[in-house]
């Protein structure tokens, strides 16, 4: 049969479809563009906001309409928060989070006869990880290897811990395995990714840490570069710099997660680190890597912040100086804590969402500045619209260069400028 599947969220549900894409293939069955005609069709949901439940519908109900006669599926954290509203929607086949091998066992059941089938299950009784194949679908320059899965956080915020249940984390020899099997096949750089990766090695109860794993799938990776996903602050320890800072394919890029630089909000949000804590980690891995990218993630008009608190939040990204930052005006989730306190108007948030995204937006650029005249590493993924080639250093920074045919290659690139938010330089031969 012809599938078509369409990924709203986050990498870790991308991964989880690129994963389900592999597995068709392997069983004989074809991928189709969402936006033909397809014999099935899977939606694989979101639920971070509210605004992600609306979308998880829009798309379930398209895909009805594009073919009356197709399988219409969804799995992900929309089905698994929101069983029985999920339920009320014209699909054949519902599943969450959990059994995606299972899932299409079923999608291949409704095929050959429609039932009206479920697989659903109490996430936060969850104790496997499910391991699915890493890799990707598009190219062969950047894989994903999922290592972790779940969270015991609760921030007041987040619904996720509901939809993925507790830290459940790969065996450190499959993920030996799946990194000597990705360099393998050509890829050169290795993301890992995971709903909570900082807490990886927590399940197994015996002391493993994530500064473990990487020094384990180092020498199995080779040449190809490992990137970290989102981290919490309390994993930047000075043992993980000093160790991590020896391995030669760990990219000198670190998304420290933030949402606010106020203590009081941060006690809000049942954060579980203050200011001075965050500050230490960026302080950490700039004494430890050279010319690191530190990047976060921001809330603005969380309840109850006052003008006062984001002024503190304000003061503090320009102390801690950001590479880059993804900033969020508070989209409230039914369903969490945050939800049911006072909350900030709409305009209020958009402003201070506006006024942190020009403060971000000036230093971002001041990171590109500093970059000009030095030379790094850049593998180049494809061509731009605008006639130049693109690609990623390190640090995570886009480069574009004059040149064609540079696909999947790793090279050295003299940086010469700017242009708008990315760097521009010349392949130094």
């Amino acid at each position: 049969m012809k599938v078509a599947i369409y990924t709203l969220g986050c990498k870790v549900n991308q991964y989880e479809t690129q994963a389900m894409e592999r597995e068709l293939l392997r069983r004989g069955h074809t991928l189709t563009d969402f936006d033909g005609v397809a014999d099935a069709y899977i939606v694989n949901t979101c639920s971070v906001t509210a605004v992600s439940d609306k979308k998880s519908r829009q798309m379930i109900r398209r895909c009805r309409k594009q073919n009356p006669e197709a399988v219409v599926a969804a799995c992900g954290c929309y089905v698994q928060t929101h069983a029985e509203e999920a339920a009320k929607l014209d699909m054949d086949l519902i599943a969450g989070t959990g059994d995606h091998m299972a899932f299409l066992d079923l999608l291949e059941q409704e095929w050959a006869q429609r039932r009206g089938s479920a697989l659903l299950d109490d996430a936060l009784r969850r104790r496997r990880f499910e391991a699915l194949p890493g890799g990707g679908m598009a190219s062969r320059t950047r894989a994903m290897l999922k290592v972790e899965d779940g969270c015991v956080n609760f921030c007041t915020y987040c619904i996720i811990p509901f939809a993925r249940g507790p830290v459940r984390s790969l065996p450190l020899a499959d993920a030996v395995a799946e990194t000597a099997r990705l360099a393998a096949e050509g890829y050169r750089e290795l993301v890992l990714t995971g709903i909570e990766i900082s807490s990886y090695g927590s399940d197994f109860k015996d002391g493993t840490t994530l500064t473990d794993l990487l020094e384990a799938i180092s020498p199995a990776a080779g040449e190809m570069r490992i990137r970290l996903g989102s981290l919490e602050p309390r994993t930047i320890t000075e043992d993980f710099c000093r160790r991590c800072a020896a391995l030669p394919n760990l990219c000198p890029h670190f998304h420290l997660s933030l949402q606010s630089g106020c203590d009081d909000t941060l006690r809000r949000m049942n954060r579980r680190y203050d200011t001075a804590r965050y500050y230490e980690s960026v302080a950490l891995l700039r004494q430890y890597f050279p010319r690191v990218a530190v990047t976060t993630d921001l809330i603005t008009g969380f309840p109850e912040e006052t003008e006062e608190e984001f002024a503190q939040t304000l003061a503090f990204i320009r102390r801690c100086g950001f590479a880059d930052m993804h900033i969020f005006p508070y989209s409230i989730r039914p369903g969490t804590k945050a939800a049911a306190m006072p909350q900030v108007s709409g305009p209020v948030k958009e402003r201070r969402a506006a006024q942190a995204a020009e403060v971000a937006r000036e230093m971002h650029q001041r990171y590109l500045n500093s970059c000009v005249g030095t030379r790094c590493a850049v593998l180049f993924e494809q061509p731009g619209e605008d006639g130049r080639y693109h690609g990623h250093s390190a640090d995570y920074m886009e480069v574009a260069v004059a040149g064609e045919g540079l696909h999947n290659k790793l090279l050295t690139v003299e940086i010469t400028g700017t242009d708008g938010e990315i760097l521009v330089g010349e392949v130094v031969q």
